[in-house]
């Protein structure tokens, strides 16, 4: 699913931190391709044929690369309640300009199925658990 993001523009000589003279400044908020993360968490998800899911809980970045691993999607329940929270590859979400929302090609029975946490648990601590969600998805992430 395209994206119609616009193409980046060298903004600074490569290895400085020296600002764009002609820019508006640090962006905080959003720019065509940049967005906070307290922007994408609320997020909706929706399936390949545009039903909602659930949305962006939150996500986890990986300390050494400081790359997006995976998107938390909250999934099911009724204001909170009998919510469960299933991390996604991050690579598993494609932004939809059309919805505003994040796309994910799984079928919600296969995403009932997938590892899954409920709120409030730290799954994550589990050193096993991110193998559990990349063999189910079938993504195996390198390791150092």
């Amino acid at each position: 699913m395209p994206t119609d993001l616009p193409t980046e523009r060298t903004v600074r000589k490569t290895g400085t931190l020296e600002l764009d003279p002609t820019g508006e400044g640090i962006a905080i908020d959003e720019t065509a391709r940049l967005i906070a993360s307290n922007k994408v968490e609320g997020t909706a998800v929706y399936d390949r044929e545009g039903k909602h899911l659930g949305a962006v809980y939150n996500f986890m970045v990986d300390k050494v690369t400081g790359q997006v691993a995976y998107a938390v999607l909250a999934f099911g329940g009724f204001l909170g309640l009998g919510e469960n929270h299933h991390p996604l590859p991050w690579k598993a979400l494609t932004y939809s300009t059309e919805l505003g929302g994040y796309v994910v090609d799984i079928d919600p029975g296969n995403l009932a199925g997938a590892p899954s946490h409920g709120p409030g648990e730290d799954a994550f601590a589990d050193p096993n658990y991110r193998g559990k969600i990349e063999d189910y998805y079938g993504v195996r992430a390198p390791t150092l």
